[in-house]
């Protein structure tokens, strides 16, 4: 087990640069097996959750290597359909490859993913999305097999805009002979990413952004060096602990036009931001004030990925802030933790009532999920004493060396390793 241990009181500055998005990469590195040509993804970010999936490419057949920042993919190789089991079940993205998958080959075995436990995050909208491709599906012992020799372009409506089910269906029906039609779809930045992408290898994707995707189907695509987009989660999580410690930051390579739903909260939190074209400053007052209310929403409403960031920051807040989180029904993990550290959070389902309160204290803590793991640190920059996060590998699922970038900004934190009871 790896734990982080802080000690609080450290008020965050400096500069810092953000890395390329995680939630950008993983689709990105499964569309790469659409083509024989090699991808290069450069300034690719080292996190485990790109070990994970780097090693199921590897599995499948793929060759993927890292040569400094670039990480590159060559699916020459491949020949196998069925996803690893065990590895499949260590990462949620894994489902990304169902789509290239059948693409490719017309058929696929894969198990049900794995990741954080913030919720059922069923994967029927990706497996309905197929189906109206022409795909059959029947699971069996947990395992799902898909036959998709009738595949086939068309109209596919998606029930609720899933982010996963988009991305797959888009890959799915990029070499499809035709036009798809996706409805209803996510609108999220990483989306876009995908489609830039796809068709920087190609393919004919259009309406990335709005609700109706377009897919013109193509006979082959060509690899490609590609830069993802940076990762707009990252640079909120900064931006909450430069604010938590009362702060001053700069940083750099940032989605600003992604973040606005972010910076709202922020600002609202009495946070003075300057915004540029790629960089973000954040100036944060002595004392934060709460927010009346936030709700989770597909984008371009507030990201459920930062939900667990804010909480953190209105334990610490004047006033009473109300959280509402819509797209998963278990993400307040970290609240009984923060609890322990001497905040006031009351949760009833999928709500959270936030009583700031004057100062938090160090403690031990257990990082629950990748999110939830980020907001105990958070709270651990401001806390008195020592605050430790246990099962801080979670965290390195999207976050590259998260204590080596708060350090760089003044924060008194480091990584142990320690052995396991078990």
């Amino acid at each position: 087990m790896e734990i982080l241990c802080i000690h609080g009181g450290r008020r965050l500055t400096g500069e810092w640069t953000v890395h390329n998005a995680k939630n950008a990469v993983l689709p990105i590195m499964a569309a790469a097996i659409l083509t024989d040509g090699k991808t290069m993804l450069e300034d690719c970010p080292m996190l485990s959750d790109v070990g994970y999936m780097g090693d199921i490419l590897c599995t499948l057949g793929c060759d993927v290597r890292r040569e400094g920042r670039t990480l590159v993919i060559d699916p020459q190789g491949i020949v196998g359909y069925e996803m690893p089991d065990d590895l499949a079940k260590k990462i949620r993205s894994s489902i990304f490859l169902l789509g290239p998958i059948l693409a490719r080959f017309r058929k696929a075995t894969v198990t049900f993913p794995g990741g954080c436990e913030i919720g059922l995050r069923p994967i029927d909208l990706h497996l309905g999305g197929l189906r109206q491709l022409g795909v059959t599906i029947h699971e069996e012992g947990g395992v799902i097999h898909c036959d998709g020799k009738h595949m086939k372009a068309g109209n596919v409506h998606f029930d609720y805009p899933s982010v996963g089910a988009t991305e797959n269906v888009m890959m799915a029906a990029v070499l499809l002979r035709g036009r798809t039609v996706l409805h209803n779809v996510a609108r999220e930045p990483e989306i876009v990413d995908l489609q830039a992408f796809l068709n920087r290898m190609g393919a004919n994707v259009q309406g990335a952004g709005t609700h109706t995707i377009t897919v013109e189907g193509v006979r082959r695509l060509g690899g490609v060096s590609y830069t993802p987009m940076p990762d707009r989660i990252v640079a909120g999580t900064m931006m909450a602990a430069a604010a938590i410690t009362g702060g001053s930051v700069l940083l750099r390579n940032v989605p600003v036009e992604d973040m606005q739903a972010v910076f709202s909260k922020l600002r609202e939190m009495d946070c003075v931001i300057t915004e540029k074209e790629r960089s973000v400053t954040l100036h944060a007052p002595e004392r934060l004030r709460a927010f009346a209310q936030l709700q989770t929403q597909p984008h371009p409403g507030f990201p459920t990925d930062m939900q667990a960031q804010l909480l953190a920051l209105s334990t610490l807040a004047t006033g009473t802030s109300v959280l509402v989180e819509n797209v998963f029904e278990n993400r307040f993990g970290h609240a009984g933790d923060l609890n322990r550290m001497g905040a006031n959070v009351l949760v009833n389902g999928r709500t959270a009532v936030v009583q700031g309160v004057e100062r938090l204290y160090g403690t031990r803590v257990v990082a629950r999920d990748l999110r939830g793991g980020a907001a105990l640190t958070l709270a651990g920059l401001k806390a008195r004493g020592e605050t430790i996060v246990e099962q801080a590998q979670l965290i390195d699922r999207g976050y590259e060396h998260l204590e080596t970038a708060l350090a760089s900004l003044g924060a008194e934190i480091r990584r142990e390793h320690i052995l396991s009871d078990t």
